[in-house]
């Protein structure tokens, strides 16, 4: 049971490219079926992560590919629905911009606190919901206009950044306590 999430993870990460094929596939449906695939996607982070906690199989290896899924999948989808000049292309480089901070920021808090990578807290939890939302607003209903789109993702990305500042606060307070421990 222990290999179940990091299974669903690694499912997850092998839909990004079944993402990219089905939303710019060209059939008539293409987006509809695009949202398919990322509701998929989106469902099994969230059951990957209650099977993680519900049966203590929370390993190192799902604390990289968990995120690293989700994180894949949401840029793919931004990237894509950029492509369709939905949403403008600095709401991408802002959230690859953020998701690289905190790749950094956990790899800092592991390797020189030797601390574990905190995990995801409700804020971002939030976020990633609201991205959710969002870009499957934006695939469904094709004939929102360009500044609806704009504040829509504009709003989640304001979420994200709650989240990293969340992160970040989470970060100083691990490399404060192992200096605290040197300190003793």
């Amino acid at each position: 049971m222990k290999s179940v999430p990091n299974i669903i993870s690694a499912f997850r990460i092998c839909l990004v490219p079944v993402f990219i094929l089905t939303y710019f596939g060209g059939a008539r449906d293409s987006k509809t079926y695009a949202a398919l695939v990322y509701a998929v996607a989106t469902l099994s982070d969230f059951l990957d992560g209650f099977l993680a906690r519900k049966f203590s199989a929370v390993s190192n290896i799902g604390k990289v590919l968990d995120p690293l899924g989700d994180k894949l999948m949401t840029v793919t989808v931004m990237a894509s629905i950029t492509v369709d000049r939905l949403i403008p292309v600095w709401a991408v480089i802002i959230v690859v911009a953020k998701e690289l901070l905190m790749a950094i920021g956990g790899f800092i808090v592991h390797k020189m606190a030797g601390a574990e990578i905190p995990p995801s807290n409700i804020i971002g939890k939030m976020s990633t919901v609201a991205f959710f939302l969002v870009c499957m607003a934006l695939m469904l209903f094709q004939d929102i206009s360009q500044n609806t789109a704009t504040l829509l993702i504009s709003a989640a990305i304001g979420l994200t950044f709650f989240a990293l500042f969340s992160y970040i606060g989470t970060f100083i307070a691990v490399m404060k306590n192992r200096n605290n421990d040197y300190s003793d």
